[in-house]
């Protein structure tokens, strides 16, 4: 589904995504200017692409959350409660969408096709990065909860499985998902580095909480090995 949506979202048909041309007048912020970034960018449209976004980058990082969940659900009950997982944990993140959308809005009447607002959001982003909190709710990511095997109690528990999770990632990436939305341009680029980038930091292990400047390099660090790998086999053989 996230591959499906990657390219949905890369290829763009229909305009779907389009908050990346989330152009106003040169005329700075006025209630005209408010109507016609509204007629441009339906609001509606903008949930869409936003909800097609959290599918392509997030869905990826659910995959030991879902195989945990099917491999403790009995197998009658397994589709029900990961799609039951899966909504609750993409509720959340629509609801914190809804507000992002109206920031971005509010970005773009006040600085219309400037870098300002990625600039603000990306500093911002980069203390929050390298944050105790951050890392708070990194470490609050790889909790799993066991839900009921009964079948409405198993889906009402997956349901409120991924919608915590979901307030938990929404913690450690909010900044990381709303920097590309602000970009006047580049904006798929940014947002398949800030995928690799959320990838990379849940692959790690829980830390202490601190400030701390930590790249998270361990899937790089993986990748590398892995190619020395392939290499020296290669050599060998």
């Amino acid at each position: 589904m996230s591959i499906i949506t990657w390219i949905i979202l890369l290829f763009n048909p229909g305009n779907i995504m389009t908050m990346e041309h989330c152009h106003v007048s040169s005329a700075g912020p006025s209630m005209q200017s408010f109507k016609m970034l509204l007629e441009m960018n339906p609001i509606s449209n903008q949930l869409l692409g936003w909800t097609l976004m959290v599918i392509a980058m997030m869905l990826p990082k659910l995959i030991s959350h879902l195989e945990l969940l099917s491999f403790q659900t009995f197998s009658k009950y397994r589709f029900i409660n990961c799609l039951s997982f899966i909504l609750g944990y993409l509720a959340t993140w629509s609801v914190v969408g809804f507000g992002m959308v109206w920031i971005i809005i509010g970005f773009n009447l006040k600085f219309p096709n400037s870098f300002v607002p990625a600039i603000i959001v990306g500093v911002l982003t980069l203390i929050w990065q390298f944050s105790p909190w951050k890392q708070i709710f990194l470490n609050k990511c790889h909790k799993h909860t066991i839900v009921s095997s009964r079948f409405l109690k198993g889906i009402y528990e997956a349901f409120k499985y991924g919608s915590t999770h979901g307030l938990y990632c929404v913690g450690a990436g909010w900044g990381l998902m709303l920097f590309p939305m602000l970009l006047p341009f580049g904006h798929n680029l940014a947002m398949i580095l800030v995928t690799i980038i959320m990838l990379t930091e849940h692959m790690e292990h829980p830390r202490v909480p601190k400030w701390e400047i930590n790249f998270r390099l361990k899937f790089y660090k993986f990748i590398w090995y892995k190619v020395r790998f392939v290499k020296l086999c290669n050599n060998f053989f």
